[in-house]
């Protein structure tokens, strides 16, 4: 490289390590936590390449030192997501069809028909619980179709505007409800679903609309969002489960945040990234689709499912309700701090959004 494309890869690294600081909800400084391993891989080639560069020795120190302290900073936030670190799920040590629940969250891509595709893999991997976003009059319609016999439970709001959801179940469904939190055309969904062996489960399916400029210029309705879910799962005792297309990124500081209100648990945690987007641009990858669980559950499965026409990969997860997880697994706790800054966020979501 170029001495002068060094230094201004150096400074573009430089900023958006240090933007995600300022607490602001513009679009432009949240997406920068999005791609944080391609920083910290970017980070890696610069601290290899300053040595090598014309540059006075001093400025080379002084930019040798700022790019290991971005790639150690970058790094440090994925860390948690590689098979390095501590898992904060427990794997299941044997199987228990009774106590188990396999789930499968996809985002269709409205526009996408490959249907067919998309029935192929449920067959192949026969999950108790479809969770899909996107969804139009379309893509309900068919799924309902090809779907009603072996999933006789479910729950469908078809959309035009992207933001449709539906949920399939083979388990039965109590007191399904659709639910628009903090804005009138995005939807959720919540319900209990009863496992086999008896026990009701909390599930909540989410899929809050993305900070970017086509959708949202700021982050406040979608963390909002995911906030008023969070401070409603805390207060359940029973079983949680939340899942779906949270247009944010596994080591973001809302989806921290979310998991200290919601003291729910991420099984990605110590076993990989399971980058689910883009499926179609392999260098430009992150974890958009998510599966929280609460402290009950150990872990059986977890897996990103292949390309089929969306862009995003399926993610399959089964999980096996077990009491004793809760006497070992820890929940997250938030801080005085933390619970006030998500009923700041909340408020300020509401109070935007009332007519």
């Amino acid at each position: 490289m170029g001495d002068g494309l060094v230094l201004g890869l150096s400074l573009i690294v430089g900023v958006v390590t240090l933007l995600p600081f300022w607490k602001s909800t513009i679009w432009w400084v949240r997406v920068t936590e999005f791609p944080r391993i391609q920083w910290a891989v970017l980070a890696l080639v610069l601290v290899g390449s300053w040595p090598w560069t014309g540059w006075p020795l001093a400025v080379k120190a002084v930019a040798e030192l700022g790019m290991l302290a971005c790639l150690i900073y970058q790094g440090w936030r994925i860390f948690p997501f590689t098979r390095l670190a501590r898992r904060q799920v427990h794997s299941a040590k044997h199987p228990r069809p009774s106590d188990e629940l396999t789930l499968l969250v996809a985002n269709v891509l409205m526009t996408n028909r490959a249907v067919d595709r998309l029935l192929a893999l449920i067959r192949r991997y026969d999950p108790d619980l479809i969770l899909l976003v996107e969804t139009d009059a379309w893509w309900t319609n068919q799924l309902q179709q090809a779907l009603a016999k072996a999933y006789p439970f479910s729950v469908r709001q078809p959309q035009r505007n992207t933001y449709g959801m539906a949920l399939f179940s083979r388990l039965t469904l109590l007191g399904p409800e659709v639910r628009f939190l903090i804005e009138e055309d995005v939807p959720s969904i919540r319900t209990r679903v009863l496992l086999r062996n008896g026990i009701p489960v909390w599930f909540y399916g989410v899929h809050p609309r993305p900070p970017v400029p086509t959708e949202d210029p700021t982050s406040t309705a979608r963390d909002a969002e995911l906030l008023v879910v969070g401070r409603e799962v805390k207060a359940i005792r029973e079983p949680v489960i939340v899942a779906g297309d949270l247009n944010d990124v596994a080591w973001s500081s809302t989806t921290r945040l979310f998991q200290h209100i919601s003291g729910l648990l991420d099984p990605r945690r110590g076993r990989g990234f399971f980058n689910t987007y883009h499926a179609r641009w392999p260098l430009l990858r992150w974890p958009l689709d998510h599966v929280f669980h609460s402290k009950h559950f150990w872990l059986r499965r977890l897996r990103r499912l292949p390309y089929w026409g969306s862009d995003h990969f399926p993610v399959l997860i089964t999980l096996q309700f077990a009491p004793e997880a809760g006497h070992v697994q820890e929940e997250s706790e938030a801080s005085r701090e933390e619970k006030r800054e998500a009923s700041e966020k909340i408020a300020t979501a509401r109070s935007d959004s009332a007519p």
